[in-house]
């Protein structure tokens, strides 16, 4: 038996072979539904993992059959020593990802070139410039946009994430998806789900039917081609014919993945989460600090994931906020 049919996988069979990273707990923007209003309580910097920490930490996953790394945030590249981050990264036999909001990407993209991080991850949510402001409390959007075009001319993959809220930006669907005809890039709309702070209810969820009936108004519906899921997805995947890029939509609220998932979320402060859901997690930093194996510990916190989204099954669940308002908040989860 290898190491990766042992502590990676759970009691479902699901083997999980792809580590999300946070870097660190703070960003340069303020995304409503990502940070509370009143901000977060920051994690003592001696609490972070350092770039050894995180090399060393990701070091075992691999070791186990960890073979996909996406580095995320907070913001990714406001760590001061995010080019050394990646180079340590690079040695693993991995491939290696990257989540950011796009802003800082001209300062890091020589760092991203020379370590082969060319899969690229923009958070970007609206079209409009106004609204990009009221959404991030900062005018950034033509920087962002900017930067886009810049890792498109530099032949990085790029997949666009668009966090759905009802009466904010379901309006400009039919836009994302015209952005496909020109640009090689996936743009992936993604159901709002409940974090702590992010005052999340089911009545600003876009669901998935609505995303499709609202493509289906910009598009005749014979336009619409469904491409295959890939392995372990997370996002279904659908394409207008004669266009460059592709779109597709992450439903974590109404039609869930889990049965396929083969994900692990590492916190900046050294802590797995085994679902982005789960409120519980397993603290691997100290451990490591103290000089003690963390295999055990990954192994417990792997075997006791919940067949479904940390045990909420059904949509009662979901709307219940006693179940999930002591999770944290989506920017000390990492994205």
């Amino acid at each position: 038996m290898t190491a990766s049919n042992t502590i990676l996988t759970d009691g479902f069979g699901r083997k999980h072979n792809y580590l999300r990273i946070s870097l660190l707990e703070k960003c340069n923007l303020r995304c409503t539904y990502c940070m509370p209003a009143d901000g977060i309580a920051l994690s003592p910097k001696v609490s972070l993992m350092t770039a050894y920490e995180i090399f060393a930490i990701a070091q075992t996953f691999a070791q186990n059959g960890v073979d996909k790394i996406r580095l995320t945030g907070g913001e990714p590249l406001l760590r001061k020593d995010f080019p050394e981050i990646v180079s340590k990264l690079s040695v693993l036999n991995i491939s290696l990802s990257l989540t950011t909001n796009g802003i800082l990407i001209d300062r890091h993209i020589d760092v991203l070139k020379q370590f082969n991080v060319k899969k690229i991850n923009l958070s970007l949510d609206t079209l409009v410039s106004s609204k990009f402001a009221s959404i991030t409390l900062r005018n950034q959007f033509e920087k962002v946009v900017d930067n886009l075009h810049l890792l498109l001319n530099n032949d990085f993959q790029v997949k666009i994430n668009v966090v759905l809220i009802k009466g904010f930006n379901d309006n400009e669907i039919g836009d994302f998806v015209k952005l496909t005809q020109f640009l090689p890039i996936s743009v992936r709309f993604i159901e709002f789900m409940p974090f702590a702070g992010n005052e999340w209810d089911r009545s600003k969820m876009v669901s998935q039917q609505e995303i499709l009936s609202l493509v289906e108004n910009a598009f005749s519906s014979d336009e619409i081609q469904k491409l295959e899921d890939e392995k372990n997805f997370t996002s279904r995947n659908y394409k207008i014919n004669g266009f460059q890029g592709d779109f597709g939509i992450i439903s974590s609220i109404t039609n869930p993945f889990c049965d396929s998932c083969n994900r692990i979320r590492l916190t900046a402060d050294g802590k797995i989460k085994n679902c982005l859901f789960s409120n519980s997690e397993t603290d691997l930093l100290t451990a490591f600090r103290n000089g003690e194996s963390i295999t055990s510990l990954i192994s417990d916190a792997i075997s006791s994931k919940k067949e479904v989204r940390a045990g909420m099954s059904t949509m009662k669940q979901i709307d219940d906020p006693a179940l999930h308002f002591d999770n944290r908040s989506m920017i000390a989860i990492g994205g």
